[in-house]
């Protein structure tokens, strides 16, 4: 079997690894991307809605538009491209991989420098979420929803209910209603909205969707087809409340309870995970704790925004071209308890030259305060926000000028402004 060698093999077509295989190949390296569909763009081809964009290329745009802009940049380079293309085992051997590709011509041998692991999110089930029942036809996760309508025109629903407030099932509730179907309402486990506001503004409020805060779907009922779900409000701790049962007949359950990193395949490299975010630990260059092996978008964590996709990928990207095997000087990136996690979990401290991009989530939602790196208790940088939401990434670029060693510590804390924060322009638009 022949093997073909590459400097660096992308695995995953969607933002995260294109904008990861046009840096890679920008800085001079040779490049594969793998992916799986039959088409570039992951799930941006089925996000006709806009809002994308608006930062990476100064543009409102849908999903398709975003992504052709995108494969519209990969074109301009030297990137070697195989869709429909699976990768079915990687082994590493001295200082490369080995990767066994399978597609419809047969099975392809390809050796590489260094691999980008851009396979994205997966979206939690019915099962996951402990909705019980027979398994009736008629439950969809959101994603699975919006493939229908928007890709193969067919509307799944005529009587929805939507389990959860995700960004794509609030998007969906309104794209159900303007194909003429009846959205019975929004059940969310939590508080408040796990999406953005604008979209509870612009795909409920808009079209007199109620949302309805501490409620759990319990079970989904129906013989063949669904027939009817159950309902119950749920205390603090989100368990059901006795005598509180609502049941509502409906032919369809959307669930949008959130999404997981897929890390099947750093899972057989044996990666290690981070318990806080699900996806690869790793470095301020995306660089996993196995050398050579980085990840980007929604496979590093779970990302709020596209355009912020879309720069992981060119981290990746470019730090996968100049990859050469070396030993790292790691330190830790340490948070205060406000914070639910940092990524990058680790920084080289040998490789920190220009700023280093931290995405971090809230432990809480709160208004006026201030984020500030430190090293070893002297501030690096720090940054205002009007308001973070717990359910959002927000990002902070770091300047490190100071000197990094071993026993530096690194740390993240967030304070609470005497003052209201001015709108900066950001926040403006």
């Amino acid at each position: 079997m022949v093997t073909s060698r590459f400097n660096v093999v992308v695995i995953g077509g969607g933002p995260a690894g294109l904008a990861a295989a046009v840096a890679a190949s920008v800085d001079g390296a040779s490049v594969l991307l793998v992916e799986r569909d039959t088409r570039l763009g992951g799930t941006l081809k089925q996000c006709i809605h806009d809002g994308y964009g608006v930062f990476r290329y100064e543009e409102n745009l849908t999903g398709p538009e975003y992504a052709l802009k995108d494969i519209l940049n990969l074109n301009q380079t030297n990137t070697y491209v195989l869709l429909q293309t699976f990768v079915s085992r990687i082994v590493k051997s001295d200082n490369s991989f080995y990767l066994t590709l399978t597609n419809r011509f047969g099975i392809v041998q390809v050796e590489a420098k260094s691999i980008i692991l851009a396979t994205g999110c997966r979206e939690r089930t019915a099962r996951l979420s402990a909705i019980h029942g027979s398994r009736p036809a008629g439950v969809f996760t959101a994603g699975t929803a919006q493939y229908y309508a928007n890709v193969l025109g067919q509307l799944p629903a005529k009587r929805a209910v939507i389990f959860g407030s995700g960004n794509i099932g609030l998007i969906m509730a309104r794209r159900l209603t303007l194909e003429g179907a009846v959205v019975l309402g929004v059940y969310e486990p939590k508080k408040e909205p796990e999406g953005f506001l604008r979209n509870v503004v612009q795909c409920l409020n808009d079209f007199d969707i109620p949302i309805h805060f501490n409620h759990t779907v319990t079970r989904a009922s129906g013989t063949g087809r669904l027939k009817s779900v159950e309902l119950y409000r749920v205390d603090k701790n989100q368990n059901p409340l006795a005598g509180s049962m609502n049941r509502i007949d409906c032919d369809s359950l959307i669930v949008s309870v959130g999404l997981t990193p897929d890390t099947e395949l750093a899972d057989t490299l044996g990666v290690p995970l981070s318990k806080d975010t699900g996806g690869p630990l790793c470095d301020q260059n995306n660089m996993t704790m196995l050398d050579g092996v980085y990840c980007c978008g929604n496979t590093m964590h779970i990302f709020s925004l596209a355009d912020d996709i879309s720069e992981s990928g060119d981290i990746a990207g470019k730090a996968a071209a100049r990859y050469m095997s070396r030993t790292r000087q790691l330190i830790e990136t340490n948070v205060s308890k406000d914070f639910l996690y940092v990524v990058p979990k680790y920084l080289d401290f040998e490789m920190v030259f220009d700023e280093v991009v931290m995405y971090f989530r809230s432990r809480e939602s709160r208004e006026n305060v201030v984020v500030k790196v430190l090293v070893d208790g002297y501030e690096v940088c720090s940054q205002e926000y009007i308001t973070i939401r717990s359910q959002e990434t927000e990002r902070i670029s770091v300047k490190f000028n100071v000197a990094l060693n071993a026993s530096s510590r690194v740390e993240l804390k967030m304070e609470k402004q005497s003052a209201p924060v001015k709108p900066g322009k950001d926040d403006e638009e």
